[in-house]
């Protein structure tokens, strides 16, 4: 279920003081509208710049996901925002992240935004896998496969990021992409995969998503089965994740997975 937000100014006095340690005065607080898996979110400015904190309670059974984050950001600053600090104080798990200058990428067909978030998938492709934990894109497909033999589609030491909503992507002069908790290590045309449902879900047709993902040079390795086999896990999976959240991004999410699998079977 998603995270139950709270403003910045609920935060303890003193975690509030270290940030400020950190960044400097906090003049306004914006709330991010954006992503439900952090407790606070907020653009944070300051009168030197602007920073992005997301947190979590080190209660909280997700709380692992800032210490992949902080762990794997050194590696990303290519394709992501740079990490200014990790905090663990009072019962909060705390990111300070640069914040990035743009707007949420928009999918839809015809969008100008598409060719810069095709540089940054073949720019992820491209970025070398670093030696800290990661997610195992098999074993997270596991429960969802009919056939365990397909798993060995998924396998391999690529670095994927998995989440292609498209407000974790920040499009301005270049496209990057946030939250990188559930970071994966998979075979590499995982992620053009996964963007291709988001694709869908934004009105592409499965045809014209597949055509799209054909410029991401590692979509090249995936073989038709392997592709058929994971539009059906996907398809199963975002039927199982529907049925707890009819929440309207997560019913959109569920019919473009279904309507990729059926195309992929024809």
């Amino acid at each position: 279920m998603p995270v139950t937000r709270v403003s910045y100014h609920d935060l303890p006095a003193a975690v509030r003081d270290a940030i400020e340690d950190t960044i400097g005065p906090v003049v306004n607080a914006a709330p991010s509208s954006a992503g439900m898996n952090s407790a606070i979110a907020a653009t944070l400015h300051t009168t030197s710049g602007s920073y992005f904190v997301k947190a979590l309670p080190t209660s909280h059974r997700w709380v692992w996901t800032q210490q992949r984050e902080a762990d794997i950001a050194p590696y990303l600053r290519a394709v992501a925002p740079a990490l200014v600090d990790h905090l663990v104080m009072d019962d909060w798990d705390l990111l300070i992240f640069e914040a990035l200058d743009g707007h949420h990428a928009d999918y839809s067909p015809g969008s100008p935004d598409l060719p810069k978030i095709l540089d940054l998938l073949n720019r992820i492709s491209h970025t070398p896998t670093p030696d800290v934990e990661l997610r195992d894109a098999a074993q997270r497909l596991a429960d969802y496969t009919t056939h365990k033999a397909d798993l060995e589609y998924f396998t391999g030491g690529s670095l994927l990021h998995t989440d292609w909503n498209n407000t974790n992507v920040i499009v301005g002069e270049q496209a990057r992409i946030v939250d990188w908790g559930w970071a994966t290590r998979g075979a590499p045309w995982l992620d053009a995969g996964y963007w291709i449902i988001w694709l869908i879900a934004a009105g592409h047709s499965p045809q014209a998503a597949e055509e799209r993902a054909a410029h991401i040079q590692a979509w090249t390795s995936a073989t038709p089965d392997a592709v058929t086999a994971f539009a059906a896990v996907n398809a199963r999976l975002w039927a199982d994740i529907g049925a707890d959240r009819p929440d309207s991004w997560t019913r959109a999410l569920v019919t473009a997975s279904a309507q990729w699998q059926r195309h992929r079977s024809g």
